[in-house]
């Protein structure tokens, strides 16, 4: 096995594979990534067994072949070489070899028959959409994932196809976040799958700026995502999502119309002065004005006033100010509407022109 590429473009394949690596691993091939050589070019796995990732770069000088070669350390010599370099990579009985110019550096192997692939998933819906906007759709949703909860399907992401939208769906239960896209052709059946934390944070790193495409494979326990040269593979969570669409507030009429980034940095001041446990932040809401107060245990105060668009009067809601600068960050346009009930209920942010993304932030009792 051989093959001869520039600094620059190796680096790029080994940045898309070695995040899915885990540093501390079971099993030791699982620190390595598959190196595959071909007469077309190479290819670079990465697995931690939940997600793969698969990147593939043309090459010169080529000796097909493959080995496994530990990722971290592999990643860490190219990117310490510098600008310009040609890299060799050359396997030599049980050792590889990774020259360029006056460097070389001996790194141990572990046989390819040893590294674990995904195998081909059994594929019930195809799904092609712009790069940019399922990028869009992950950014404006992601944030409200649950970290370690003992509900599973919460540390996830959900996709919701039916007809010819495609939704994302987040939430921790204190937050819900929620974006849609409309798709180019029609889904067969109305299908519901979440991705894991892991997976989908691989994917957002996946991303670059431009026009191309993606296509989206789902099989019953996973999804695939081709583009271009690599391709991402994820293990699904085998759970119900929660009935999200119960979760948006109805009858929430009393709107407010507020600027999205004055509101924002309001919030930003308030919080230095908030409860650093609770975060807590407390919205009163009168004709024309919204103001926004702040405490904490050591009797310190901040007040926050807005001028707003709104007729209500006498309302007072207390919410988690993370919670609320959080969906204001993932939200786009210069004004937003917040829509409210009562102080026991949650309260709905969303751009004044569209409902394509929505954020749900539940009350907190101040």
């Amino acid at each position: 096995m051989r093959f001869i590429l520039p600094r620059e473009a190796l680096l790029k394949p080994l940045q898309q594979v070695v995040g899915v690596v885990e540093r501390r691993q079971t099993l030791p091939v699982l620190s390595n990534l598959l190196v595959n050589v071909t007469d077309d070019g190479v290819s670079f796995t990465g697995t931690d067994l939940e997600v793969e990732m698969v990147a593939r770069v043309g090459a010169e000088d080529l000796l097909p072949g493959e080995v496994t070669i530990p990722a971290r350390k592999l990643f860490d010599i190219c990117r310490a070489l510098p600008d310009g370099a040609r890299v060799k990579i050359e396997l030599n009985g049980d050792r590889v070899s990774v020259s360029a110019g006056r460097s070389r550096f001996t790194l141990a192997t572990l046989p390819a028959s040893e590294f674990p692939t995904i195998d081909d998933i059994e594929v019930v819906e195809r799904v092609s959409l712009a790069e940019s906007v399922l990028k869009s759709l992950i950014a404006r949703t992601a944030f409200a994932m649950a970290h370690q909860d003992v509900r599973y399907y919460l540390n996830g992401l959900l996709l919701d196809l039916r007809d010819k939208t495609l939704r994302c769906v987040a939430t921790d239960g204190h937050r819900l976040a929620m974006s849609d896209s409309e798709l180019e052709k029609e889904v067969s059946a109305r299908r519901q799958i979440i991705i894991p934390r892991k997976g989908v944070l691989e994917l957002q790193g996946l991303f670059e700026a431009g026009e191309g495409q993606v296509e989206l494979e789902l099989g019953r326990n996973h999804i695939r995502v081709r583009r271009d040269s690599v391709t991402f593979t994820s293990k699904l969570i085998d759970g119900r999502f929660p009935d999200y669409e119960a979760v948006i507030p109805i009858g929430a009429d009393k709107e407010v119309r507020l600027g999205r980034e004055e509101f924002r940095f309001a919030l930003q001041r308030a919080a230095i002065l908030s409860n650093e446990k609770y975060r807590g932040v407390k919205l009163d809401v009168s004709p024309d004005k919204l103001r926004i107060v702040a405490h904490n245990p050591e009797q310190e105060e901040a007040v926050e006033e807005l001028e707003v668009n709104t007729t209500v009067s006498d309302l007072s809601v207390g919410f988690n100010v993370n919670y609320l600068m959080d969906a204001l960050a993932a939200l786009s346009g210069e004004e937003i509407i917040l829509s409210l009930r009562d102080a026991q209920s949650s309260c709905l942010l969303r751009k004044v022109d569209s409902d394509d993304t929505q954020h749900v932030v539940m009350p907190l009792r101040l």
